[in-house]
């Protein structure tokens, strides 16, 4: 049985998390940016092996993929599988990436392997780009047959705490104390329509790298919540217990909770959310276990407020989409930054556009999905696949539908068609979002960016950063040391 290594205590996480944003916004050298200024960096989980794919397609730039991959506990097994994706020459801006097989409940062993690879890449380079710092994998519920690949290859890589969301992580706990032993895991995922039978994916680490496995810890896990009510259901167990909790507001930006009772509706088309949908500040100090709050909290003053009420800290989203380590494609964040100085820039919560069922921050920008006439023009389809949903069929197998695949497949499935309206393709968009937007005949994907609804700090960091900013800037402006240099430079200059 190998060692298990001690996972960073819970008084270790800093007090600014930065958030595990979209497909690629959150890249390692975001993450790593982060983590080298004493917050908590953290990589986004989703589609890393689409993305490390598509990067190996774009000719991997300084070789950072390569080298990493060479670190791989299994650097033969690497190699085999990011030859399959380099390309000899540099590629065409019209070349389409090669697509991968979509996910599924039994995928392949090299299927897997490519999803551990990634996730192993994408965290061993944030952490060699923090020098000591702390790293995090931010990975979806909702995408439960990716879940086990990518907690699996971040946990090769040192990862040091796991944050799960968009639904109940209560299974998260048992998963990284398996994994931590190089345990065979058979993670449940939920199948529509099956009417209360078992089903899961299977990631069975010595099948897939033999029997010579290294020494792994097992990192720290924070359940991504919006209210005291769920993190109280998972406290109450040992074996769903996280060792603290994020909890999310409504403003803060990607997938947000539904507010609890009848849907209404703003003049804006957004959910309104109420007192009922705000967690209990003073319940979930009563659960005694850290906790860091999420959603316009990217001031100074609401850090303070945050730790005065007894929060460990925050977690910040937007000011770190929009620094410069960020992934967002640079003229999209040229142009997010121009809006927010003009102060023309909405975000709205969209009941409607995410395949998942839950409201979705949507930036609102002409020449993306948010732009009706683009979306509208759009054919759709559904190649990537990170947010279909397994399905029992009529005949007792499974099949896989989204609600933003093509009206007549959906409905073919099994689905409704009320099911499809308004539904958006994220996995595409937010691949294109990223600067890896998939090429078609008719060209290529259109973006579809999500921030946080409060744009109050990135104003001000506007204001002191006229040409933009960088990562550690976010971490001086929050913890207020530019204003404690300003004062001791001032009185220095008295004397």
């Amino acid at each position: 049985m190998p060692i298990r290594l001690a996972a960073p205590g819970r008084d270790a996480i800093p007090s600014i998390i930065q958030g595990g944003m979209g497909i690629g916004i959150s890249r390692f050298e975001l993450a790593g940016a982060v983590g080298l200024a004493g917050g908590l960096g953290v990589v986004s989980g989703v589609a890393l092996d689409t993305l490390l794919t598509r990067r190996l397609a774009d000719g991997d730039p300084g070789c950072l993929l390569r080298r990493a991959a060479g670190c791989f506990p299994f650097p033969g097994l690497a190699d085999r599988l990011l030859g399959q994706y380099m390309t000899a020459k540099k590629p065409s801006t019209s070349q389409r990436y090669r697509a991968l097989p979509p996910l599924t409940l039994r995928p392949s062993a090299d299927r897997q392997r490519l999803s551990v690879l990634a996730a192993f890449v994408e965290v061993f380079l944030a952490k060699q780009a923090a020098e000591g710092g702390l790293v995090g994998i931010n990975l979806l519920e909702k995408l439960q047959m990716e879940t086990p690949a990518a907690a699996y290859g971040a946990m090769l890589a040192g990862v040091d705490v796991v944050l799960v969301g968009a639904g109940i992580p209560s299974r998260l706990p048992g998963l990284l104390d398996l994994l931590a032993d190089h345990r065979r895991v058979n993670f449940p995922v939920d199948v529509e329509q099956s009417a209360g039978s078992r089903h899961g994916v299977a990631l069975d680490p010595e099948k897939l790298f033999g029997s010579e496995l290294p020494r792994i810890r097992r990192p720290s896990f924070l359940a991504i919540v919006s209210s005291h009510t769920l993190a109280a259901y998972l406290a109450r167990d040992g074996t769903t217990r996280p060792d603290g909790f994020v909890v999310e507001g409504s403003v803060a930006g990607g997938h947000n909770a539904p507010p609890r009772g009848p849907l209404q509706l703003d003049e804006r088309g957004s959910p309104i959310y109420g007192p009922r949908d705000e967690a209990d500040i003073d319940r979930l100090r009563a659960l005694e276990l850290p906790f860091w709050v999420a959603g316009a909290r990217s001031t100074p003053r609401r850090l303070e407020e945050a730790l005065s009420e007894g929060a460990s800290g925050v977690q910040v989203g937007t000011l770190f989409a929009l620094a410069e380590e960020s992934g967002l494609d640079p003229s999209i964040r040229c142009r997010l930054l121009e809006t927010i100085r003009h102060g023309t820039l909405a975000v709205d919560t969209d009941p409607r556009a995410s395949p998942t069922g839950y409201p979705f921050k949507i930036a609102q920008m002409t020449g993306t999905l948010a732009d009706r006439s683009v979306y509208q023009a759009r054919q759709r389809l559904c190649d990537l696949g990170y947010l279909r949903v397994p399905y029992l069929t009529v005949g007792g197998g499974i099949g896989y539908r989204c609600a933003a695949e093509p009206i007549g497949a959906f409905v073919r499935k099994g689905g409704e068609r009320t099911q499809t309206v308004g539904r958006m393709c994220l996995c595409n968009g937010l691949m294109a979002t990223a600067g890896f937007p998939q090429r078609r005949r008719a060209g290529a994907e259109v973006p579809v960016v999500t921030l946080g609804a409060d744009l109050s700090g990135a104003s001000e960091l506007l204001r002191r950063h006229p040409g933009g900013w960088r990562a550690r800037d976010v971490i001086t402006y929050l913890t207020k040391k530019d204003r404690s240099a300003e004062a001791q430079s001032e009185s220095l200059s008295a004397l």
